[in-house]
C-alpha cells in the first residue's frame, strides 16, 4: 500500500498500528539559473519517501511547498510566507495530525526555514504532542544551488537541470557571507543566486548524498524521543 498520505482513504487509516507522519517542508525560491524553484521541497519529499518505503508505520504527507524565503526576495519567482506564517502552519498541522497519528516529523529541505521549524516542534511538544524535525543537509556540502543540490536534482530528475545555464556563483565560505546575506539578502551576495559551483555535479554523487540523508533519518527515527531538542540527528 502506498506510503503517500494523499493517495490513501480515511478508512484505510482507521485503527491498526501507530503511525508516524513525515511532512516534507520546502520553499519556492530561486536556485540559480539552472535549478527549479521548488528544489528544496523536492529534496525533502525524496528523502521522506525513501525512508517510508516498505515501512507501513510511516506515511508521507504532501509537501509543504512554501517556506520563509525572504532572503531570496530580490529574485523573481520567490513565494515566501515568512516565519510567523510558517510557524503557525506547522503548529496547526501538528495539532491536526495529533488527532489520529502517534507522531509527526517535519523533514526540512530549506535552511532558511530555521529556526522556525524547531521552534514549532518545541511548541507542539510543550502542548504534549509527539513531534520532531530533521534537516536534509549534506556534511561538507556547498550552501545554495551549487554542486550539492545540483547533484541531487540530477539524481532525482535530470530534465529539470538546465546545464546550459549552470555557472559558478559566490564561492566564499558561508561564514564570511553571513553579514552580507543578513543585510542585503542573496542578491547582495551573488548576482546569479548561486553560493558554490555546480560544475562537476553528477547524478552518482546525488544518489550518494540522498542515500546519506535517508540513512541518517532512518537511524534517527527510533531514538528521536530521547533528544530533548527534538532534532533528529
Amino acid at each position: 500500500m502506498t506510503a503517500r498520505l494523499g493517495e490513501r482513504t480515511w478508512t484505510e487509516l482507521q485503527g491498526g498500528m501507530p503511525r508516524t507522519v513525515l511532512v516534507p517542508v520546502g520553499s519556492v525560491e530561486q536556485h540559480g539559473p539552472h535549478l527549479p524553484l521548488d528544489t528544496d521541497a523536492r529534496i525533502a519529499a525524496a528523502v521522506a519517501l525513501r525512508v517510508a518505503d516498505g515501512d507501513p508505520s510511516l506515511l508521507v504527507a504532501p509537501a509543504l511547498g512554501y517556506g520563509a524565503s525572504g532572503e531570496h526576495q530580490g529574485f523573481p519567482g520567490t513565494l515566501s510566507i515568512g516565519h510567523a506564517a510558517l510557524r503557525a502552519v506547522l503548529v496547526e498541522l501538528g495539532r491536526s495530525a495529533g488527532a489520529w497519528a502517534e507522531r509527526l516529523v517535519f523533514v526540512n529541505g530549506h535552511g532558511g526555514n530555521l529556526p522556525t521549524v524547531p521552534e514549532a516542534v518545541l511548541q507542539l511538544r510543550d502542548e504534549g504532542r509527539d513531534a520532531a524535525w530533521f534537516g536534509c543537509a549534506a556534511p561538507g556540502g556547498d550552501a545554495h544551488a551549487g554542486r550539492t543540490e545540483t547533484s541531487i536534482l540530477l539524481a532525482l530528475d535530470p530534465v529539470l537541470v538546465r546545464w546550459e545555464a549552470a555557472e559558478a556563483g559566490n564561492t566564499a565560505p558561508l561564514a564570511e557571507l553571513l553579514p552580507t546575506l543578513r543585510h542585503g539578502g542573496m542578491a547582495a551576495a551573488t548576482p546569479n543566486g548561486v553560493l558554490g559551483d555546480p560544475l562537476g555535479a553528477t547524478a552518482e554523487e546525488g544518489t550518494r548524498l540522498l542515500a546519506g540523508m535517508t540513512t541518517a533519518l532512518q537511524h534517527a527515527l527510533p531514538r528521536w524521543h530521547l533528544n530533548p531538542r527534538a532534532h533528529l540527528t
